[in-house]
């Protein structure tokens, strides 16, 4: 009975915690569009810092990614062995720390 009384408070608690989780989604995936338009206008310079975080990726690398964002992650996973979540991850670290010093 009790377990029943926890499951439901959890179900309550994760139910009305939805609009505000998805409300952060939806900023974060804006702000990452946001970061990657400026970061597309000027690749020729960020391509520099990318190659400077992430130095197993080649120059042909740097040419196919081209400022995409999904395209820069799948050479990362790729060149470090890595998984699509951690590729992601650390991509996103890295743009909130350059979109900062931008």
């Amino acid at each position: 009975m009790r377990s029943i009384a926890i499951l439901a408070a959890c179900a309550a608690f994760t139910v009305g915690a939805l609009p505000t989780i998805v409300h952060a989604q939806s900023t974060v995936q804006t702000d990452a569009k946001t970061i990657w338009e400026k970061f597309k206008g000027s690749w020729n310079h960020t391509k520099g810092a990318v190659k400077e975080q992430w130095g197993k990726l080649t120059d042909d690398d740097l040419l196919e990614i081209e400022g995409r964002r999904d395209q820069l992650v799948g050479k990362i996973q790729a060149r470090y062995g890595i998984t699509k979540e951690e590729a992601e991850a650390q991509v996103g670290t890295w743009e909130q720390k350059r979109y900062r010093d931008m």
